[in-house]
C-alpha cells in the first residue's frame, strides 16, 4: 500500500507470489486426486450405484459457496462497516469473496440438477433447499450489480457490505432448510445434526479429499482475484490523477493569458530624410 492510500504495484510480495502458486499446484494435485479415488477406487453405492460419486463433487462445492465464500464475505462486509478496523482490504476481500462465491452458488445448482435429474426424474424442482439456493444466486447477482453502480469508493463499499449482510442471511435458511422443511433433498451426509457421518471407509476419504482440494481451489482464485481488484483500483486511481494533472495543466495555461509577439517586419526598410520609417 502506497502513502497515499492507493494499493502499489509491488504490494504482491515475491513471497506472496509464491504462497499463492503453491496454493495453485496443491488444488491442482488434490483435485486430481480427488477424480482418481472417486471415479477409479471408491465403490458403487447399493443404493444409487456409480450415481454416488457425484458426492465427492457437489457437497465440496456447495460447502465452498455456502460456508467459505459467504463466510468470508460477511466476515469482511462487518470489518469493514465497524469504524475501528474500516480499511480497503475488507471491501476488495469481501468484492473477491463474493465473485468467487458466485460461481461455486452456479455450479452448487448445476451439480445438484446432474444428480437430481436421474434421481429424482426432474432437473428442478421447487424444494426448499434448492429454491433457497437459487435464491442466494440471486442474491449473489445484485451484490455484483451494486458494486458496479457508479459512486464513490466509501459509498460503494457501504452499500455492498450492506447488501453483503443481508445475503448472508439466507445462508442458515439454505442449511436448516432439510430439517425446518419436508425436502425432496437428503440430508447432510457429514455436517448433520447428530454428527455422526453416514458415509465410510475409501468414499469417506475421498469425500474429505474432496472438500480440502475445492477450499484449496477457493484460497487460490480469492488471492487471484482479490490481487485483479487491487490492479483495477491502482489503475482507476492513476488514470484519475492523470486526467487531473492534464485539467491543472490546462488551467494554468489559460491564466496566464494569450501571448502576445511583435510583428515581423520583412523587406527591405526605407527611411525619409526625416529618420520616419516608410
Amino acid at each position: 500500500m502506497s502513502s497515499s492510500g492507493k494499493p502499489a504495484l509491488s504490494s504482491w510480495s515475491p513471497m506472496t507470489t509464491w504462497v499463492v502458486r503453491g496454493l495453485g499446484i496443491a488444488a491442482v494435485l488434490s483435485l486430481a486426486g480427488t477424480l482418481w479415488l472417486g471415479l477409479w477406487v471408491t465403490p458403487p453405492d447399493q443404493m444409487q450405484h456409480d450415481l454416488v460419486r457425484l458426492v465427492y463433487v457437489h457437497p465440496p462445492i456447495a460447502w465452498v459457496a455456502l460456508y467459505l465464500a459467504f463466510g468470508v464475505a460477511a466476515v469482511a462486509s462487518v470489518l469493514w462497516l465497524w469504524p475501528r478496523t474500516r480499511s480497503r482490504f475488507w471491501d476488495r476481500l469481501a468484492a473477491s469473496a463474493v465473485e468467487v462465491g458466485t460461481v461455486f452458488t452456479a455450479l452448487t445448482l448445476v451439480t445438484g440438477s446432474i444428480w437430481g435429474r436421474p434421481t429424482w426424474g426432474l432437473w428442478w424442482t421447487w424444494d426448499a433447499r434448492l429454491t433457497s439456493t437459487a435464491l442466494l444466486l440471486v442474491l449473489l447477482l445484485g451484490y455484483l450489480a451494486v458494486r458496479r453502480v457508479a459512486a464513490d469508493p466509501d459509498s460503494r463499499a457501504r452499500r455492498c457490505a450492506v447488501v453483503a449482510l443481508v445475503a448472508a442471511v439466507d445462508v442458515p435458511i439454505v442449511h436448516f432448510s432439510v430439517d425446518w422443511w419436508h425436502t425432496l433433498h437428503q440430508g447432510a451426509t457429514v455436517l448433520n445434526t447428530n454428527l455422526s457421518p453416514t458415509i465410510h471407509g475409501s468414499m469417506a476419504w475421498t469425500l474429505l479429499l474432496g472438500f480440502i482440494a475445492f477450499t484449496l481451489l477457493f484460497a487460490w482464485m480469492l488471492a487471484i482475484r482479490y490481487r485483479v481488484e487491487a490492479l483495477s483500483e491502482h489503475l482507476q486511481s492513476s488514470e484519475l490523477d492523470v486526467a487531473l494533472h492534464e485539467r491543472w495543466a490546462e488551467g494554468t495555461d489559460a491564466d496566464t493569458g494569450p501571448v502576445v509577439t511583435s510583428p515581423v517586419v520583412t523587406g527591405p526598410v526605407v527611411t525619409e530624410p526625416g529618420g520616419a520609417l516608410v
